[in-house]
């Protein structure tokens, strides 16, 4: 019950901040405009904005916590991802720390949520680099393991693992903190210096993804944590590149269909006029029989956007799979932000399935299904390369 009231009244308090900002920043709009005062809104929308993407950020965590995120798994060489990641952990531990990789010349495969994955390496960076009062530091290593048994006093069962290790010099935690650490919203530093969720996440990514965590820790003598998960055996994938692009203009997409399901009114309202904008063809449907029903009688369909929490016993999975039986090269994006149903990592790697997860801006929303009806053209953002 105190690991309840805990995660409870963590939750209460930070949802509660980001609401009074939507909601007052809201009200100040409507005043402005009611008094035909339309200078300076922008600040408003501003702060709106800033509290609903906090929010986002924090149901993310939450659900992996909880092991319930969408992921989208894909293989991965975890050398080419710490190669990828580095700038930007350089950019986290600032100038004082110094970073020292020591790599695996032929690291095993793993298959893992390569952006997820990157959150988690950073939010332990980000931890060290606290750990060490900035200056120390800071030593990030993998390596293949084979465990012929189960580990003693693990549930780590025999196999083969990648092991990504993350090591500091700082300050160090006594056993008690060590043994909470993983508990969501539970945080040793002051009050408006972190969510407490950081550890709590890096956990419920690791075990949803098969694998095991656990920190290695005295006071005045650092930490390590060791992250271990399945080798996958099977062909590699390159990690996807970010591409330069200008934002796709109206002339560029004409005449396509596009087919909406989702059972949230006001989102789908505004995905549609979104997608309308840049000049498609959208018909919309609030679940899945009234999507098939649509498809069927419609004529040709070029893309399908679907929830995947749908009403009525049929899921978006469910509608794609019984749509792509009868038109393999059908694209379609799945749009959810929590389901109950596995995703098969298969499904998500198949050619022309997709997947975000809400929220999602309708810029990115945009991108995405244009450079899935034209995939020969290059229009990803810059930094939205892993948003699927």
């Amino acid at each position: 019950m105190e690991a309840v009231g805990q995660l409870t009244g963590g939750m209460a308090h930070d949802f509660n901040n980001m609401l009074a900002g939507i909601s007052a920043s809201l009200e100040m709009l409507e005043r402005r405009i009611a008094k035909g005062q339309t200078q300076d809104l922008g600040k408003y929308l501003l702060a709106a904005r800033q509290a609903s993407e906090r929010a986002a950020q924090l149901t993310h965590r939450l659900l992996a916590f909880a092991r319930r995120q969408p992921l989208a798994p894909r293989p991965t060489d975890l050398n080419d991802l710490l190669n990828g990641i580095q700038p930007l952990i350089l950019q986290v531990i600032g100038p004082d720390v110094n970073l020292q990789l020591q790599v695996d010349p032929q690291p095993w495969l793993l298959l893992v949520d390569i952006s997820q994955m990157e959150n988690a390496l950073i939010n332990l960076c980000a931890n060290a680099r606290d750990a060490m009062n900035r200056h120390g530091s800071l030593k990030i290593s993998t390596s293949n393991e084979r465990h012929e048994s189960t580990l003693p006093g693990s549930d780590v069962p025999p196999g083969d693992y990648c092991c990504l290790r993350v090591e500091d010099d700082g300050c160090g935690m006594a056993a008690e903190i060590v043994q909470r650490a993983f508990d969501p919203f539970f945080t040793t530093k002051a009050a408006g210096e972190g969510t407490g969720l950081g550890l709590s996440m890096v956990y419920g990514f690791v075990r949803q993804s098969g694998g095991r965590v656990w920190i290695t820790s005295e006071e005045g003598r650092g930490t390590r944590v060791d992250l271990l998960l399945p080798r996958y055996v099977g062909p590699s994938i390159p990690l996807p590149q970010p591409l330069k692009a200008l934002p796709a203009s109206p002339t560029q997409l004409r005449n396509e269909r596009i087919l909406l399901i989702d059972d949230e009114p006001n989102l789908r309202m505004l995905i549609k006029e979104a997608l309308m904008d840049q000049g498609l063809e959208v018909l919309d449907a609030a679940d899945a029989t009234s999507g098939l029903a649509l498809y069927d009688s419609a004529g040709p369909i070029d893309l399908v956007v679907s929830d995947i929490g749908l009403p009525g016993g049929v899921s978006g999975i469910q509608v794609a799979q019984r749509l792509r039986s009868r038109s393999p090269d059908l694209p379609v994006l799945f749009i959810t932000g929590f389901t109950e149903e596995a995703i098969d990592p298969c499904d998500v790697l198949a050619p022309g399935l997709e997947l975000m997860t809400k929220p999602f801006g309708l810029d990115a929303l945009v991108h995405k299904v244009t450079a899935m009806l034209h995939p020969t053209r290059p229009l990803l953002v810059e930094g939205e390369a892993h948003s699927a």
